[in-house]
């Protein structure tokens, strides 16, 4: 009954926003009653919360195993950058952005969105940097790699507020890997790289 939930909350997040989610709704797209929703989740932001929580599990899981199958440095970062638009171009991430600019006057609220990013993306970058080194990037580069490509992608899905703009960012995102794959492959010609 709780994935049920969850995936019915998921839905309403993403048609409605976090400002037009009721939990009604939820409970009708779920197929189940008012009470039962009410007992497994008796506010609207811990049935918020548990959405995210799932979502950000299924990313992490998603994100963990697309980086266990590069092998080259081109793939490696092609694939990163397809698991990092798939979870920062998603509504939901918009929703937990929301979430936790609202929840500057919740700091429980916005302690949790914060724990729960965390505790889910920390470890799919730490399988990254892992993926990275493997596939040829020199083990100084690969963090800054990583943390450079995600906020990249990152800006751009923040950038959507403002100009939407998907080929560009095709574009851009195209740019910024062939630039990072010529950048590890002249680390790796150099003497001492590494």
């Amino acid at each position: 009954m709780r994935q049920r939930i969850h995936d019915a909350a998921v839905d309403v997040l993403a048609q409605h926003g976090y400002a037009g989610f009721r939990t009604a709704d939820v409970a009708i797209a779920a197929g189940v009653s008012r009470g039962a929703l009410t007992h497994h989740y008796p506010t609207k932001d811990e049935l918020v919360l548990a959405a995210l929580e799932h979502v950000f599990r299924k990313a992490a899981e998603r994100g963990r195993q697309r980086a266990d199958r590069v092998h080259s440095v081109d793939r490696a970062l092609k694939s990163l950058l397809e698991d990092s638009r798939d979870f920062f171009f998603s509504e939901l991430f918009l929703i937990a952005v929301d979430l936790a600019i609202v929840g500057q006057r919740d700091g429980e609220r916005n302690a949790r969105i914060r724990e729960m990013s965390r505790a889910h993306r920390l470890p799919v970058e730490a399988a990254w940097v892992e993926a990275l080194i493997e596939s040829g990037v020199p083990p100084r580069e690969a963090e800054d790699l990583l943390w450079l490509t995600v906020s990249i992608v990152r800006g751009l899905a923040i950038r959507r507020l403002l100009a939407d703009d998907p080929p560009r960012f095709a574009r851009v995102l195209s740019l910024w890997r062939r630039m990072a794959v010529e950048h590890v492959e002249r680390l790796t010609r150099s003497p001492g790289a590494g």
